[in-house]
């Protein structure tokens, strides 16, 4: 096995030659240790209780646009995390985006916006309430790594608590359009997707917003609360959800809300999502992810981060008039580099996509996410007014894009 690790890694190398040297050394059965940012882990050489993780299984990883992917084991994935890199684990999804150039070749175009009196009456009712008590439980679960029991189990609460909100808030006419369903994984953790069916029978241009449910510490066995990252944004769109139901919103064109799981493990959930809807033919009008949106950081400006690299421009530009028109805050146009959250899964299938953060990138919370420090309580830079402000967005990009003709 170490000779054929050492191959891996003179492929990886190869092909990414900016990549700092490994981190990890290797031993044989339980001396095996691995360096992730100074700390040194060891590494079991047996399976670990509630995880179903070989750190020796072999995956294929793209690691930038226009390179072929490379072989690596789950342990090196964990190092290149550790990093910093990001990438795609396109492993069980190397066909995504084989059909990408015929829906290029065609420019999506966006409406002036024209929602306003729906759209703020919508946006009074949004609460801090609602998200402060669903982020509470959703963080409090040890870990929401996609390949742990408890990964699972925050799956199935979330789930419950869609299935709730779906049963308490909606009206019957409502609820007859509405469908909750899991997109099944081979990891335990399945992905989420609630959809409104729209009233036209004709426009079957799906409207997406996402956000990631998983959690992950740098060493994936250790506890991942995982508040901000991504459990912030995924109570965002939740709280966005419960509104348009309490207002009887009844789309034009159908309107989906996602909560991936596996975004940590190299945007798995959201590449076999995406890839279903490319093989099946569907149509998605616009894509818009949540991934980060508490944090606050001291002595800087409250601002909404446009991330404005791997992201369709026109639907950017839609998205900076959402924030100009409904948000009490402004934008900071911001990157994030490649493969960076579950947008550029739509991305790469050549669905227009978008992503929005709490901050400019360098000011979001990177000290804390990926560590037993992603609380809600770590500091209070960690605001639910702000992710408030997303909810918001998330609204106007529901009823702008789903009920526009």
């Amino acid at each position: 096995m170490k000779a054929k690790l050492s191959l891996l890694l003179l492929s990886f190398v190869g092909i990414a030659a900016s990549i700092p040297d490994k981190q990890a050394f290797y031993g044989t059965g339980s001396s095996r240790r691995v360096v992730l940012q100074g700390q040194a882990f060891d590494v079991p050489s047996d399976p670990q209780p509630g995880f179903n993780l070989d750190l020796d299984e072999l995956r294929l990883v793209q690691l930038s646009e226009g390179q072929e992917p490379v072989w690596m084991t789950e342990l090196e994935k964990i190092e290149a995390k550790a990093k910093g890199l990001r990438f795609f684990d396109v492993t069980e999804n190397s066909g995504l985006g084989s059909s990408a150039h015929l829906r290029l070749a065609t420019k999506t175009l966006y409406p002036p916006l024209s929602a306003h009196e729906q759209v703020t009456k919508v946006i009074k009712t949004l609460s801090t309430e609602g998200p402060k008590a669903n982020l509470q439980k959703f963080s409090s679960y040890r870990t929401r790594y996609y390949r742990s029991e408890t990964g699972r189990d925050s799956q199935l609460w979330l789930l419950s608590k869609i299935n709730e909100i779906t049963t308490e808030v909606a009206s019957p006419s409502l609820k007859s359009m509405i469908s909750v369903n899991e997109f099944h994984h081979s990891w335990g953790q399945h992905s989420i997707i609630v959809r409104i069916n729209g009233s036209d029978p004709v426009d079957d241009r799906v409207v997406i917003l996402g956000a990631h449910q998983d959690s992950m510490n740098m060493w994936p066995f250790l506890p991942a609360p995982g508040a901000d990252d991504d459990g912030s944004g995924s109570v965002t769109i939740l709280e966005s959800y419960r509104a348009l139901l309490a207002s009887d919103f009844h789309p034009v064109r159908p309107v989906e809300f996602h909560w991936y799981s596996a975004e940590e493990g190299g945007l798995l959930g959201s590449q076999a999502v995406a890839q279903h809807y490319e093989a099946r033919g569907l149509k998605v009008y616009a894509m818009s992810q949540y991934d980060m949106t508490a944090w606050v950081k001291r002595g800087m400006p409250e601002e909404v981060g446009v991330i404005v690299d791997f992201v369709d421009p026109t639907l950017t530009a839609f998205n900076k008039a959402l924030i100009d028109e409904y948000l009490d805050i402004p934008f900071v146009e911001t990157k994030c580099g490649y493969a960076c959250s579950d947008h550029a899964s739509w991305s790469k299938a050549g669905y227009p996509s978008i992503f929005t953060i709490e901050a400019a990138f360098e000011n979001a919370n990177n000290n804390n996410i990926h560590s037993a420090n992603d609380r809600i309580n770590i500091s209070d830079e960690f605001s639910f007014l702000h992710m408030l402000e997303f909810s918001k967005l998330a609204v106007a990009f529901a009823i702008e894009l789903g009920s526009s003709n």
